[in-house]
């Protein structure tokens, strides 16, 4: 069990160390959605559990590849046999995540046409 708690806890900080690369509104929203999502699986069963953890694990390593590369695109797409496998629920927070990200961002001022 401690192991366990021990393996959640070090990818819970991979992860949140990682979004330290990210614009400031992307991190915002990550490492919110991070901590909600760990808080809600912590109860979860073992099965689940696995799933869970080599999913973050899965984006983890995505996004440290892409944090060493010189682009500034983060993210992939999401393979449709993935999003078939998703719950109701998680298709709607799915969504709710991509009514978040797409919003104008605040931060960035309109350029002026020259």
């Amino acid at each position: 069990m401690a192991s366990h708690v021990s393996a959640v806890r070090s990818l819970y900080k991979r992860v949140l160390t990682l979004h330290r690369s990210l614009p400031l509104d992307l991190r915002a929203i990550g490492d919110q959605y991070v901590k909600d999502e760990f808080r809600r699986h912590k109860n979860a069963s073992k099965e689940e559990v696995v799933k869970f953890m080599r999913e973050w694990q899965m984006y983890a390593n995505t996004l440290a590849m892409q944090n060493t590369q010189d682009t500034a695109a983060f993210g992939s797409h999401l393979a449709k046999e993935k999003l078939d496998d998703f719950s109701g629920e998680q298709v709607g927070q799915l969504y709710e995540l991509f009514q978040e990200t797409t919003k104008p961002n605040p931060f960035i001022p309109p350029q002026e046409e020259r």
